[in-house]
């Protein structure tokens, strides 16, 4: 049967999720549609034939299937809600709330699709707490286009990633901004840079600024490129980091709020040379640390994580789904998303969409 898929996103940041997605469903045949519910997101899709411009429009599109890299959805359109997530938990900060703050239930969502054994591991005990929705783990899509991982000379190239958060970017720091101007005027490196695109103008302008042959600033969401030309990678908290170590090469953290033992940490902006030379050797026990995270974090390398996605999506749209209970009355959640986009109704979808099969 012709299933009809809705990706759901905010930000433009989301596309990369959304793109492998969308070429899976596409080669099996199914149709596919895009909708955003804020302004960045609604003009990152503006170039797709396939985007759906109104609320209305996707209420009239009926979908099977809502696949969704936000944090919420409306409950009132049709279709399995399933979470693909936007990001991979990054642990920015060291207190008791955020370390559980990535498994927040916000009561939309029918299906859980998880990137490794930490993820589901968090959603099997919240599962077991509000047996609402299922939990199935697929890999992430966004890191599809990784894989497989190509070999390639070095040639001392780092890229640098940044969060927007003022308190933990390096962006903002000043002692980091000279010093990297100062080591790309050596020559000794080869800088690749993108910023957070919510960062200040003022922010992304600064580091801008420095471009000479070997800096670049890269103004883009999709970071898979970059990640492959990049022989390590400089960062902050940003969540990038845990996508870049999915190939196994170093990364150099500026004031990480852990210390992970997978990241080389600098605390200060002069020891950043001797740190990159460090990482640019690749230690061996530095990438024994990696591996062992990654088999946590995601132990799929084989580019097929929008695959099982899409699998685990059709064939919980058919299962018997009598087990779940209703989802939360959830008011207030609701009652924003009405008002985020200016649609009010009493409809909503409180049980698990199920699809009876019929014949082709």
């Amino acid at each position: 049967m012709n299933y009809k898929f809705l990706i759901y996103i905010s930000y433009s940041y989301a596309l990369p999720i959304g793109t492998p997605l969308e070429e899976e469903i596409t080669k099996r045949g199914y149709t596919v549609k895009w909708f955003a519910d804020i302004a960045d997101g609604k003009k990152a899709i503006q170039q797709k034939s396939n985007a759906l411009q109104t609320i209305q429009e996707v209420l009239d599109y009926k979908p099977d299937v809502v696949l969704t890299a936000t944090d919420s959805v409306p409950d009132f359109i049709t279709g399995l809600k399933v979470q693909v997530f936007h990001g991979f938990n990054a642990q920015k900060r060291p207190s008791k709330k955020n370390a559980f703050s990535h498994f927040r239930l916000r009561g939309f969502f029918d299906l859980y699709c998880t990137q490794g054994p930490s993820t589901t591991n968090g959603f099997k005990a919240q599962q077991k707490k509000h047996p609402y929705f299922e939990v199935v783990e697929t890999g992430w899509s966004k890191v599809d286009p990784l894989f497989p991982i190509e070999k390639r000379e070095s040639n001392n190239t780092i890229m640098i990633a940044s969060t927007f958060t003022e308190s933990l970017s390096l962006a903002y720091n000043d002692s980091v901004y000279q010093e990297i101007k100062r080591l790309s005027q050596t020559g000794t490196f080869n800088f690749i840079m993108v910023l957070h695109p919510k960062l200040p103008e003022a922010i992304v302008s600064k580091w801008k600024s420095i471009n000479n042959p070997n800096f670049t600033f890269f103004d883009t969401t999709d970071l898979t490129p970059l990640y492959k030309q990049a022989d390590i990678m400089f960062a902050d908290t940003t969540s990038a980091i845990q996508e870049f170590l999915l190939q196994k090469k170093p990364v150099v953290t500026f004031n990480h709020t852990f210390n992970h033992d997978y990241l080389l940490h600098v605390h200060e902006a002069s020891n950043l040379e001797k740190t990159f030379q460090e990482a640019l050797s690749y230690p061996e026990d530095l990438i024994q640390s990696i591996t062992h995270f990654l088999q946590d974090l995601h132990p799929y390398f084989d580019g097929k994580s929008s695959q099982r996605i899409i699998d685990a999506a059709i064939t919980f749209l058919h299962k018997d789904k009598s087990y779940l209970k209703q989802k939360p009355l959830n008011l207030v959640r609701k009652y924003k998303m009405r008002k985020r986009l200016n649609y009010f109704t009493f409809k909503s979808y409180n049980k698990a969409y199920t699809l009876l099969k019929t014949n082709d």
